[in-house]
Order: C-alpha cells, then sequence, then structure tokens
C-alpha cells in the first residue's frame, strides 16, 4: 500500500544482520583458506560447512519466496541424513564459488522476506514458522556454521550481543521443537531466562514433562538463569558445555531452586 514500508515484516535490524553476517562468512573464506582443514568437533571440512550453508541459504531463500522444500522431518537424526544427501549431490568445495553463493542466497531470503513474498506461515526444516522467524532461522544458521568456520581458520567470530537478540525470535519457536522428552519426563520447573544488556528474556515452564516457552517470563520462577548473549548461543547450539561459562562467571543463577540451572541445557537436543 502506498506510504507504507514494504520491509515492514521483517525485526529491525534482521536484514541487516543477515547481509553482514553472509558477508563476513564470505569473507573468511575469500582470505586464503585452507577448505580442506577440519572444523574442531565436527566432521565436515571447511569446504563441506561452508557448501552446507551455501546450499542452506539456498533452500532459506526459496521457503521466503513461497516455495516448498521438503527437507528431514525436524529430528536431529533426519536432517543429520538430509544434510549428508545434500552435500554428496553437491560436490563444489572451492572458497570464492561458495562465498558468492552463501552472500547471494542470503540476499535473496531477506530480498524475498522484505517483500512479503511469503504469505502466512512456511514449512521449514524445523516446522511451521513465520516469515520473520524464518529469518531469525538464518541468521542463527549463519551464525553458528560462521562460529565454526573462524574457528576452524584461527580468525575471530561473528557473534555479538546484538546479532543474538535477532536469533530469539527463532530460539523461542524451535526450543519446544527440539525438546528431549526423556529428560523432561514428568519435570515440573519454572525458568526465567535473561540475557545480559537487556538483549532479551524469556520463560520456560515444565508441567509433567511439557514443555512450553513463552516470550514473558513466568510470575514466580523455581530459577532465574542470566547468562552472557554469546555464551547463550553457542550453548544452545551445542556448541559449548556449562562448566566453563559458570567457572568464568558468564551464567548467574538465583531463585528458589538453583539447582534447576544444570539441567536446562540439557533439557533439549540440539539440531
Amino acid at each position: 500500500m502506498a506510504g507504507q514500508d514494504v520491509r515492514r515484516s521483517l525485526p529491525e535490524g534482521l536484514g541487516a544482520a543477515i547481509r553482514e553476517t553472509a558477508e563476513e562468512i564470505a569473507a573468511l573464506l575469500r582470505t586464503d583458506a585452507d577448505m580442506e582443514r577440519r572444523v574442531p568437533g565436527a566432521e565436515w571440512s571447511v569446504g563441506e560447512a561452508a557448501a552446507h550453508l551455501a546450499l542452506a541459504n539456498e533452500l532459506m531463500a526459496e521457503l521466503a519466496a513461497g516455495h516448498a522444500r521438503p527437507y528431514g522431518d525436524g529430528t536431529p537424526q533426519s536432517l543429520a541424513a538430509a544434510n549428508e544427501r545434500s552435500l554428496a549431490e553437491f560436490g563444489e568445495r572451492a572458497a570464492e564459488p561458495l562465498a558468492a553463493m552463501i552472500v547471494e542466497h542470503a540476499e535473496a531470503c531477506v530480498k524475498a522476506l522484505e517483500e512479503g513474498a511469503a504469505e502466512g506461515t512456511v514449512v521449514t526444516p524445523l516446522g511451521s514458522m513465520s516469515p520473520q522467524e524464518l529469518g531469525s532461522y538464518l541468521l542463527t544458521h549463519m551464525l553458528g556454521h560462521g562460529y565454526d568456520l573462524a574457528r576452524a581458520l584461527g580468525r575471530a567470530h561473528m557473534l555479538d550481543r546484538a546479532r543474538v537478540a535477532l536469533t530469539l525470535p527463532f530460539m523461542l519457536t524451535a526450543m519446544p521443537r527440539v525438546t528431549d522428552s526423556v529428560r523432561t519426563a514428568g519435570m515440573n520447573a519454572r525458568y526465567d531466562i535473561r540475557l545480559w544488556g537487556g538483549s532479551g528474556r524469556f520463560g520456560v515452564t515444565l508441567a509433567d514433562g511439557v514443555l512450553t516457552v513463552d516470550p514473558q517470563p513466568p510470575a514466580r520462577p523455581d530459577c532465574t538463569i542470566s547468562i552472557e548473549p554469546v555464551t547463550f548461543l553457542l550453548m544452545a547450539l551445542g556448541r559449548q558445555g556449562q562448566v566453563s561459562p559458570l567457572a568464568r562467571g558468564r551464567i548467574l543463577v538465583r531463585g528458589r531452586k538453583p539447582w534447576l540451572a544444570p539441567r536446562f541445557p540439557g533439557l533439549f537436543t540440539a539440531p
């Protein structure tokens, strides 16, 4: 409509964060990257991780444009299998072509989201999401693998407080979908999760093992966890454990049942 901004469908700063993150990942690859080097803690090489990012960004762009693209059934096992199939079918491992693809498809996704190409919800590898949540999903995915590439190549990563805050729409949507039902069975607890510096706050409630996430924390939480934002995202994505952040004071706990805090990360299985 005349006089309205077509970019109204994305939260402020999300489009810029996606574009900048893609460019920073591309810069990592374009600076004499050893594409055969192994990614720490993973089975992929730098070239394979970059290829996965290029393919994932293409998938997100197609979803944002309103095209259906089945990709696993949302379980970690099915997503891992889908990732391996897509990599086996896609042979590119050179730095420059992959860097260009990562940027190109990230831009295409942002453009489609800004223009509202997809109406209503879209079906993603982790279930139905709003276009805004899809954009947050794309950013979260790039930050996770961008962090892996930076570690592998001995460079600075691109995670910061502002970008972590923009991942929360996806994180709050995904958390109930990646719950470990074995570990939550019969559990009753109310968590207040606070990211330092006003980066975000939300509540997680378990009632007889059923987990729900709410943008507002519960009125009477059993356990309040205050956590440094980058640490929060790295733990949520399975890139970091909790022992070191606790020892370094990056996680602070209070409440009537502080012993619930160490259980919190184990309630979820990173996809």
